[in-house]
């Protein structure tokens, strides 16, 4: 459910239970202004999130319930660690990252947060109506490891809709078909796969430093670090 849904509903629930008050508050002696008072209240506060706030309130309510799931914020790290650690294989600037929507708001940032990239070269290229085809596939193998990560370590994805509609917009941008796009999708899937099963080293390290907050430049770090220890590895063996 969205959180346009929620507030939405919110309305729907307020309505039905002021509806109800006045049903049942005769029998309880309930003053008919306190269901009134309360319905408006939240009828209101309904009202402004969802047209001056732009749900960001029953966006903040949607995450925090589900933050009391240890599987859900398990499953959001592995899916925000995958673009991370794929982002910083291809070398697409990473900017920042959070893992739930109060951190998101805290940083000004909206919706339930994520992993950001710095995407000019991307802009610049579709500015100047000169797209290379490697560009192209970079992004879209770094939209689609979010949920490569999650069908790798669950056998399947629950998130990645916003990730998907990247590439959509991209292929509409370029004027390209919808099955285009849906074929780039599975493609850049398997080839997220592939980067984080050759790095699954440096992917179990980072889950760890993103679990404790760590800022971009130390998970970054921690990817060199394991990497350099990988390579040392390699030729000691030979």
């Amino acid at each position: 459910m969205n959180s346009n849904d929620v507030s939405l509903n919110l309305i729907a629930i307020t309505i039905f239970a002021f509806v109800l008050a006045s049903l049942v508050g005769p029998l309880v002696d309930l003053s008919p202004a306190i269901p009134a008072t309360l319905a408006g209240g939240l009828l209101v506060l309904a009202t402004v999130d969802t047209l001056g706030w732009q749900n960001r309130g029953s966006t903040l309510l949607v995450d925090a319930i589900a933050q009391f799931s240890p599987e859900h914020r398990d499953r959001i790290l592995h899916h925000e660690a995958g673009h991370f650690l794929v982002a910083h294989t291809l070398d697409i600037p990473i900017t920042g990252y959070s893992l739930n929507a109060w951190e998101a708001f805290r940083q000004g940032q909206p919706g339930n947060g994520g992993v950001r990239f710095n995407t000019q070269n991307l802009e610049n290229s579709l500015n100047q109506g000169n797209l290379p085809a490697t560009v192209v596939d970079r992004y879209c193998i770094v939209w689609m490891a979010g949920i490569a990560a999650e069908l790798l370590t669950y056998n399947q994805a629950e998130g990645g809709m916003g990730d998907r509609q990247q590439i959509r917009t991209l292929y509409q941008l370029i004027r390209q078909s919808p099955d285009a796009a849906q074929q780039k999708e599975r493609w850049a899937i398997l080839q997220a796969k592939t980067l984080l099963q050759t790095n699954e080293a440096a992917y179990t390290a980072l889950l760890d430093a993103m679990r404790d907050r760590k800022s971009v430049e130390e998970c970054q770090h921690v990817l060199t670090a394991v990497n350099q220890a990988s390579v040392s590895e390699s030729v000691d063996a030979s």
